[in-house]
């Protein structure tokens, strides 16, 4: 079963639309985020995250198999530090998205946290004219909070304000920073990084007081997020533009929203539905001042991805690895990512300069 997985992700990766792909890693990773939130009341969010992160690196490591742990040995020191950084920074990003939803709403954390990938994005355009996209955004989040009318919860504001500053480090660290594993290898590892992460803040609450059905749970929302997520946003970016791949995934907000009204029936205001709009309109249009068609991953890491496509499935011997680049927040997420793949800005990947050995490999996601 494990074997067959690859080539079954490269027949879906040849059949299903790349932005198909997205939208169902979108929704899948809202609903799984939405999931979580309604686990808190039976475990800190600090012990579901470690659960969810844990999970999905027993799972991706099992998938990984022996071709792995030979990625993992003849990988540099550089590589392997790589992994550990976008491992961290994801951490960082899922935990504090967590703590962010355990107390304001999930839309309106996810927007809070958009301002992590729009700010890079805005910035890496050196216009200040595009400053009125940040401004926009800005104005989004005071009609989501509504900081006058006084019940605003600023420990989650200020939870999903962290994660936004992690998101910031993710991408200016995954820009910087080459990997040479492949997108099932470096999404395994990441996971492993953050699960090991994470475990001095949601272990003990874990192993204090074990629930087998909890645990189980919790095995579902891995697979809804992050696993499944970030493998479809790393299939998808190969075949993407860099302004389709940002258009697309500034709509996230708005999804967490609608996610967050049907599986936890958590309804906006007519104020919150206007500033929703508001980040949604800012995050596309920062992203759309980048007109280059080029794909999100350059022709030639696909064409290195096409070398490990043909290694793991026995058809060749020694080809190149895949490095794809990953997504962004949260997840906040983000192997990071993006969720950690390629890098996200404002959902825009770029291109590796010189030094790096290539995109870095691992899911950028926030959530």
């Amino acid at each position: 079963m494990i074997r067959s997985f690859l080539p079954s992700v490269r027949r879906a990766r040849l059949q299903v639309p790349a932005p198909i792909m997205l939208l169902i890693g979108m929704f899948t990773l809202h609903t799984g985020s939405a999931l979580a939130v309604t686990a808190f009341a039976q475990a800190s969010p600090a012990t579901i995250t470690w659960l969810r992160l844990t999970w999905a690196a027993l799972l991706l490591l099992a998938l990984g198999g022996r071709s792995l742990w030979r990625a993992v040995r003849e990988a540099t020191w550089r590589q392997r530090v790589s992994v550990v950084i976008l491992g961290t920074a994801s951490a960082g990003m899922m935990m504090f998205y967590s703590e962010a939803t355990a107390r304001i709403e999930l839309g309106t954390a996810t927007a809070i946290e958009f301002l992590g990938t729009l700010v890079v994005a805005v910035a890496a355009m050196r216009r200040r004219r595009e400053l009125v996209w940040i401004a926009a955004a800005v104005a989004g989040v005071l009609c989501l909070t509504r900081p006058w009318e006084g019940d605003l919860d600023l420990l989650g504001v200020g939870f999903a304000l962290a994660g936004a500053v992690c998101v910031v480090f993710y991408i200016v660290l995954t820009q910087k920073v080459g990997a040479g594993f492949g997108a099932v290898h470096g999404l395994a590892l990441t996971m492993a990084v953050g699960s090991l992460v994470t475990a001095p803040f949601g272990a003990p609450g874990a192993f204090a007081a074990p629930d087998p059905g909890l645990i189980l749970f919790t095995l579902l929302i891995a697979l809804l997020f992050p696993m499944v997520p970030f493998l479809l946003e790393m299939i998808a970016l190969q075949r993407m533009t860099r302004t389709a791949y940002s258009t697309f995934s500034s709509m996230e907000p708005g999804v967490a929203l609608v996610m967050g009204l049907v599986v936890i029936g958590q309804a906006p205001a007519a104020l919150q539905i206007v500033g929703m709009a508001l980040v949604v309109v800012a995050g596309i249009g920062a992203t759309r001042g980048e007109r280059s068609g080029r794909p999100a991953v350059p022709e030639v890491v696909r064409e290195r991805g096409r070398g490990v496509a043909a290694e793991e499935t026995g058809r060749a011997g020694q080809g190149g690895r895949t490095v794809v680049p990953v997504r962004e927040p949260g997840d906040h997420a983000g192997p990071a990512g993006p969720a950690g793949p390629g890098e996200r800005a404002g959902g825009r990947a770029e291109e590796p300069g010189p030094a790096p050995a290539g995109t870095a490999a691992a899911p950028g996601r926030a959530a």
